[in-house]
């Protein structure tokens, strides 16, 4: 687990900006609270060295946003060596914050008694899984320790950016609907696909609007894990006029199963952009479910101060 004062070995550290004087300076962002229970981004799927790299990043976007920040990665498949299960890490929040109330009792500081979660667990999950969902409660339970459980990261108009920039990056559509240029190679039609079945399918409709408005193209849901679901909106899309389709996953990237975005690329006969992965706005988002968990606003940082 990160320290308050800085992050794990081998995280990236974003330096300060000197501070701008004037009526338009930019303000100081907002400290994590004193005392804070600790951040614990509960990762699905199985552990490698890239997915733990992958939520590093999440979690240092996070810590750049709100300074002071403690955070730990915890798997919900973890083995606790390196990849340490959910359950130990929200243990382990708990250990330290006893362990650093007794240190201050002892040093005769007045310090109140540690109340409250000792983490806010937030999914690394775009959508609703319900399946995911339970066993990431059961893990919080198991860890014997206080915490409190967020919500997932969408529906946002933040994940609908952050699908577009993925599906402008394959060549798959324009970066800005402003600019007058065209891309040879984008698409008409995009299928949105998610996993965790027919609410997954529901809620990631509601950011396939917002993607929708943005390219101004027809987007349709289609759930991986559900047989035939991706192939028969790709041909949905296809006989309502659409005939260059792309695959757009609406999943941060741990949560996909091996070989399921290959497969429905294939049964749509379509080309598919990259998984969200740490996009600048989920780490945004997990701070941002964090932070309602704790009643704190951080300000995004680059709003000028009036």
């Amino acid at each position: 687990m990160s320290s308050p004062t800085g992050p794990a070995s081998g995280l990236p550290v974003r330096m300060p900006r000197p501070r701008q004087s004037g009526r338009h300076r930019r303000p100081e962002p907002v400290a994590a609270p004193e005392g804070a229970p600790a951040l614990v981004l509960a990762v699905p799927g199985a552990p490698s060295a890239a997915v733990r790299g992958l939520a590093e990043e999440v979690v240092s976007i996070a810590r750049s946003e709100l300074p002071g920040l403690e955070a730990g990665i915890g798997f919900l498949d973890g083995d606790d060596a390196e990849h340490p299960t959910l359950s130990a890490v929200v243990k382990q929040a708990a250990a330290l914050r006893v362990e650093r109330y007794e240190l201050a009792k002892a040093a005769g500081r007045e310090v109140a008694e540690p109340e409250g979660p000792a983490a806010v667990v937030v999914p690394l999950l775009a959508g609703p899984d319900h399946a995911l969902m339970a066993r990431i409660r059961d893990e919080v339970a198991n860890s014997g320790a206080p915490a409190q459980l967020t919500d997932v990261l969408g529906p946002h108009p933040l994940l609908a950016e952050a699908v577009h920039v993925r599906l402008s990056e394959a060549g798959l559509a324009r970066a800005d609907r402003a600019r007058l240029f065209t891309v040879a190679t984008a698409a008409d039609g995009i299928v949105l696909a998610t996993v965790g079945g027919e609410e997954a399918v529901q809620a990631a409709g509601i950011t396939g609007m917002l993607l929708a408005a943005r390219l101004a193209v027809p987007v349709m849901a289609a759930a991986l894990d559900q047989e035939g679901s991706v192939a028969a909106v790709a041909e949905q899309l296809r006989g309502s006029g659409s005939q260059q389709l792309a695959l757009a996953p609406y999943l941060i990237g741990p949560e996909l199963g091996k070989g399921l975005l290959e497969e429905a690329a294939k049964a749509a006969n379509c080309p598919v952009s990259e998984p969200l992965g740490a996009y600048p706005a989920v780490g945004k988002l997990v701070l941002s479910q964090y932070s309602a968990a704790l009643g704190i606003a951080p300000q995004p940082q680059g709003a000028p101060v009036h």
